[in-house]
């Protein structure tokens, strides 16, 4: 009996140890800052290289070179829990209040939003605001957010454009895929008055949700235990449960008007997450599946249309 305890105390130990070493493991990969290699060459991806790569063959200024003429303003402000953050402004070709706040996606930078930056600047005449999430580009930060503690960061870079720009403003928030769950996970805590409306671009319903559809389809492995233990992982080092960080949950309270983009062959954020949040929403709501488009790919994929809808949409809510 002695001889039994012991040896199922060993297997649970060296169970757990694996199980341990797992769990930092996928936290050093997902979680933690740094490079993601494991994107490269992914085909769910495939759509938004091709594309990006069309841009780069164009005579014209890419975004980026576009963006850098413009000669933005840097703006940086302190996080909740003492993190220096980097924004860049853009102010309007004329004065305005009419103000948009940009949200990158996952391993990206607030600079790689210019070609949404160039239309809201040129052709709505906004003021632009592109943020660096913490841990990415040149904001501090030794973890990915994944949108739940950048939800505190967009409140106080809203509170930065009152500051500087003034009371008198209009506030949009336009988020690409993981900026895309940054600003619905915004839209349900208290908001002030200015802020209008969010539209949201191929987003996820929640960290938890993203993670297992990824752990499984990338990796073929079950999400159970690992997703739990990584979870624990991510408490202690980053201070945030995959479960609590909750699209779906914040737009149930979301009283500010929400559009959600999404393309038909979204296989990184499946399409479906997209209805999920739209049935969830209790407020004023408008939802467009683009055709043919892949993840983050909808505006290239359907350029005139994508500026169509969201002038329409913020029509019913701004002075434009």
């Amino acid at each position: 009996m002695k001889t039994f305890v012991i040896a199922t105390v060993l297997v649970l130990v060296i169970v757990g140890g694996g199980l341990a070493a797992a769990s930092l493991h996928f936290y050093n990969l997902a979680i933690k800052r740094g490079s993601k290699e494991f994107l490269r060459g992914n085909p769910d991806l495939q759509a938004t290289g091709s594309q990006t790569s069309r841009a780069a063959q164009s005579p014209e200024l890419s975004p980026a070179e576009w963006l850098d003429r413009q000669g933005p303003q840097r703006w940086e402000i302190r996080s909740h829990d003492g993190l220096t953050l980097v924004a860049h402004f853009l102010p309007a070709p004329q004065p305005t209040g009419k103000t948009v706040i940009l949200a990158h996606g996952y391993t990206s930078q607030g600079r790689h939003m210019a070609r949404f930056a160039r239309f809201y600047h040129e052709q709505l005449s906004f003021n632009v605001l592109l943020p660096d999430a913490r841990g990415h580009g040149q904001s501090a930060g030794e973890y990915i957010g994944f949108g739940w503690p950048d939800r505190l960061d967009y409140l106080r870079w809203i509170g930065e454009i009152l500051s500087r720009v003034g009371e008198d403003v209009e506030i949009v928030l336009h988020g690409l895929s993981m900026g895309a769950a940054i600003v619905l996970m915004v839209s349900g805590e208290k908001l002030p008055q200015q802020v209008k409306a969010v539209i949201a671009d191929c987003g996820y319903t929640s960290v938890r949700a993203q993670l297992a559809y990824q752990l499984q389809r990338m990796f073929k492995l079950p999400t159970f235990p690992l997703l739990d233990t990584t979870s624990w992982v991510t408490k202690l080092k980053a201070g945030y449960s995959f479960q609590e960080a909750s699209a779906l949950g914040q737009v149930k309270n979301s009283r500010v008007p929400l559009l959600f983009i999404h393309g038909s062959e979204d296989r990184f954020v499946p399409t479906e997450m997209a209805w999920e949040l739209y049935r969830a929403a209790l407020g004023e709501k408008e939802i467009w599946i683009v055709e043919g488009a892949g993840h983050g790919t909808a505006y290239e994929t359907a350029k005139e249309a994508y500026e169509a809808r969201v002038r329409s949409f913020l029509e019913r809510y701004l002075q434009i």
